[in-house]
């Protein structure tokens, strides 16, 4: 229904035929400069805000920004994920790591919808829950929030998950860019020439961006010696101008930036979430001649222009039952399916649930809700999760199920025995710590400043408690000073965690190890277990789906990363690094590269059934596949199609991703699968353009990287 107000009668005129973007120019001429100004930070005081922050307000509202009430601009309404709505009793789906091992961009443009249907419901407009920085290595704090390692596969997902919340709300990828290390976020330099910059760490994002996302988040850190959200390289040169994108650009929350006039030259259009840095320092700026009044009408004006195109995400919100729906809680459960690894089984996999008396269950892990870090990310409040233990149980009442954390004796005269073993927030996930203190502490707002300080007794002490203790689980990612999680300092299980598993291969050998786990784990121990199986964060329906697994279901996961032997075999990762430099190589192209075999390859995972690749034959833009199942039983898997620039002038990977396809085949089923192929993955940077290299091209094809056979 048409409304009587200026932005309405302007969202209208779109309908029409108009361009969102004059129609746009004329809302930011018809605004007052204050209005303008207001429109280039979020609508929310900062110490208050910072207050209610820190003190468990991360996760139980939208963040407001960029509205104009007399315009009747409606602004946008921000809420997180990526495993869901944050704001409410919301559904908690697999890790996007998780949902990036199914390679089903179908299954996560549905995650998309259901998400973005509960975002909606509880008033939020936008979200921040496409996280998809290249995972460059697997000890990366906030590993668990992407998809993988290669950028083929992790633009294919994000543009999927972007596709389905864009019915709903507005999406925001993020954080742009080359965001892959958690500690030292806040101060670390990120170098990487032109061509690891755009082969590598770019592609996926540009990916996302021509599919038409909303908004990108600049990250903390900086990039080849600017901050990324005052980099005008990325920001303008590259988002804008070379790639053609029309949304609008926010920084990461409270300490996206260091300069707030240069930021908004540079291209950013929002300091997120409060009135900070920018309430204080724009007017005077204007006024002083620093900051051009058409630069900042240029910053509003690619704002409400994105408002315009979005307009359907501003109308009434989804119906009461959306939260934590039965249907998407299904929805949860089949994607923890589908996501889980089957990286080895000696046959014992899948149990006969019937043939069982006795299941022994070990390890802390089985009986504790685990459903990921505790920062941004996390859907809190997320409604009866459920354990692996209890969905063990749920799945075999007739069956013992018996647990204990620690002690292997119980397994000895077992059926069979499920370890479960891995990490919590506690061991890997989102950061805060020193880093954000101490630089909180140059960006905020003067406490006297007359329109943005404060002097209110509660907030003050409030902010005092929170720095001075840490600030503890009610923040929104443990609090400031001492928070949880970070990089890993090593890719392996605890001490006791191995120990478990030796202990339970040695009084039974019908052993089944489930590791819970954001990214690589290196598992020394790989051959002890009969079978072992990547669970990952597996979301709040991942108990029901574990046993799932185990009694049958069709393990649907590959790996996204490539698992070393050793973490010495990749690439050196320091997270208190002051700067990085992030090369060409990393995962499984520096394997290739060093000639050293994976433990477990990228694309990794084993099937209940017998699925092989037959023939396979180059038809245009893609590659038919001859997928043959031989089992009596159904299965899936995923056809991986690799291509090699032969003879090329320049370092480049060894072989590189262009087309994977999710394939299920019911029993005895024999299938032509067409395999779109992307062969721009191959193109390289060559003085500020991307170009194809005149080289011969061959095309290979796979159930992993390390397995594959030429297409023809």
């Amino acid at each position: 229904m048409e409304r009587n107000d200026d932005f309405w009668s302007a969202a209208a005129r779109v309908d029409r035929g108009a361009d969102p973007r004059d129609e746009a120019t004329q809302l930011v001429a018809a605004m007052t400069e204050d209005e303008r100004l207001g429109c280039l930070d979020g609508d929310l005081p900062f110490w208050s805000g910072l207050a209610e922050m820190m003190t468990g307000g991360y996760n139980t509202r939208t963040f407001p920004a960029a509205v104009v009430d007399r315009l009747g601009i409606p602004g946008l309404h921000f809420a997180d994920g990526p495993r869901g709505c944050v704001v409410g009793p919301a559904t908690t789906f697999p890790v996007s790591m998780a949902r990036g091992a199914s390679f089903d961009p179908e299954l996560e443009r549905r995650i998309g919808l259901a998400i973005g249907a509960e975002l909606r419901s509880v008033g939020a407009t936008f979200t921040g829950a496409v996280c998809m920085n290249l995972l460059h290595h697997p000890a990366w704090g906030r590993a668990q929030e992407t998809y993988g390692e290669d950028p083929h596969h992790v633009g294919e997902m994000a543009a999927a998950l972007t596709e389905g919340l864009q019915e709903h709300v507005m999406a925001c990828m993020k954080h742009f860019a080359l965001n892959s290390m958690e500690n030292a976020r806040f101060s670390v330099d990120v170098t990487a020439d032109e061509r690891a910059l755009h082969e590598v760490y770019l592609p996926h994002f540009r990916r996302v961006a021509e599919a038409g996302v909303a908004s990108a988040m600049s990250a903390y850190n900086q990039v080849n010696g600017a901050w990324c959200g005052e980099n005008e390289e990325l920001l303008i040169d590259i988002l804008r101008n070379e790639w053609g994108w029309h949304g609008f650009v926010i920084t990461d929350f409270i300490a996206g930036l260091r300069d707030p006039v240069g930021s908004v030259v540079a291209g950013c259009n929002i300091e997120m979430p409060f009135r900070q840095q920018r309430a204080v320092a724009l007017a005077d700026a204007v006024d002083d001649g620093r900051l051009d009044p058409a630069v900042v009408a240029d910053r509003v004006t690619e704002v409400v222009a994105t408002f315009l195109r979005f307009r359907h995400v501003f109308g009434p919100p989804a119906s009461d039952g959306v939260l934590a729906a039965p249907r998407h809680r299904a929805l949860a459960r089949e994607a923890a399916v589908a996501s889980m690894v089957l990286a080895t089984n000696d046959g014992l996999l899948p149990l006969d649930g019937g043939a069982l008396s006795t299941l022994a269950v070990l390890g802390p892990l089985a009986d504790r809700v685990n459903l990921g870090d505790a920062g941004s990310s996390n859907v809190r409040h997320t409604p009866d999760p459920v354990t692996p233990l209890a969905g063990l149980r749920a799945a075999l009442p007739e069956v013992d199920v018996v647990h204990h954390p620690a002690d292997a004796a119980i397994a000895a005269d077992a059926d069979a025995v499920v370890v479960v073993v891995g990490y919590t927030r506690l061991d890997e996930g989102e950061y805060l710590g020193d880093g954000l203190a101490q630089t909180l502490a140059a960006l905020a707002p003067p406490l006297d400043h007359p329109e943005v300080g404060t002097d209110d007794p509660e907030v003050l002490a409030t902010i005092e408690r929170a720095v001075a203790g840490g600030g503890g689980e009610a923040s929104p990612a443990g609090g400031l000073g001492s928070a949880p999680g970070g990089d890993r300092r090593s890719l392996r299980l605890a001490a006791a965690d191995e120990g478990l598993i030796e202990a339970a291969c040695a009084v039974n050998d019908r052993v089944v190890v489930a590791v819970i786990a954001g990214s690589a784990v290196v598992m020394p121990w790989l051959d002890g277990p009969s079978a072992t199986l990547i669970q990952w964060y597996a979301g709040s329906e991942g108990g029901h789906a574990l046993a799932d697994v185990l009694l049958g279901a069709e393990p649907g996961g590959r790996l996204p990363f490539a698992v070393p032997v050793d973490e010495a075999d990749l690439p050196p990762f320091d997270p208190d690094a002051a700067a990085a430099t992030y090369g060409l190589l990393h995962g499984q192209w520096w394997l290739d590269a060093e000639g050293v075999s994976a433990a477990l390859p990228f694309g990794h995972g084993l099937s209940y059934a017998d699925i092989r690749l037959g023939s396979a034959e180059r038809r245009g833009d893609a590659v038919v596949v001859e997928v043959i199942n031989a089992a009596d039983r159904p299965g899936s898997t995923v056809v991986q199609v690799y291509g090699t620039v032969v003879e090329s002038a320049v370092t480049r990977p060894a072989r590189r991703l262009v087309g994977f396809a999710k394939v299920r085949l019911a029993a005895k089923e024999a299938s032509a699968v067409t395999v779109p192929l992307d062969l721009s993955q191959l193109d390289i940077r060559v003085e500020g353009a991307m170009v194809t290299e005149d080289a011969e091209v061959t095309l290979a094809v796979g159930l992993d990287a390390a397995a594959v056979h030429p297409v023809h």
